[in-house]
């Protein structure tokens, strides 16, 4: 029997997954953007630059994901609840999307 396929979730652009990557990241704890950089560049190999990453959090921000607080010079990120529900519907979007292709690697790596 087919699943259904489902459709991406309003948060996230899985695309290129920078705001699903953002999102995962911020469930963890809260971060300066270039915390967020530097965590994406060792996940992905490339740091993202700032006219990558600031909008992807503006648009977060503007969707009320995330919140941003001022301190000091700096700008910290975190999570809000809004934002964990959309984390969850994109954590069950992607299993769906690329589940199989994750549980099939061991196969496919020892070819």
């Amino acid at each position: 029997m087919e699943k259904e396929p489902c459709c991406p979730p309003d948060c996230c652009d899985m695309r290129g997954m920078l705001s699903f990557i953002i999102l995962w990241l911020l469930s963890r704890k809260e971060m300066y953007g270039n915390e967020i950089a530097r965590e994406i560049a060792l996940h992905k190999g490339e740091k993202p630059n700032p006219g990558t990453i600031y909008p992807a959090l503006r648009e977060l921000e503007r969707k009320k994901l995330i919140k941003s607080e001022k301190r000091g010079r700096n700008v910290c990120y975190s999570l809000t609840k809004k934002g964990k529900g959309g984390l969850k519907e994109a954590v069950i979007y992607f299993k769906q999307a690329y589940g199989d292709i994750v549980q099939d690697y061991e196969r496919v790596i020892s070819l």
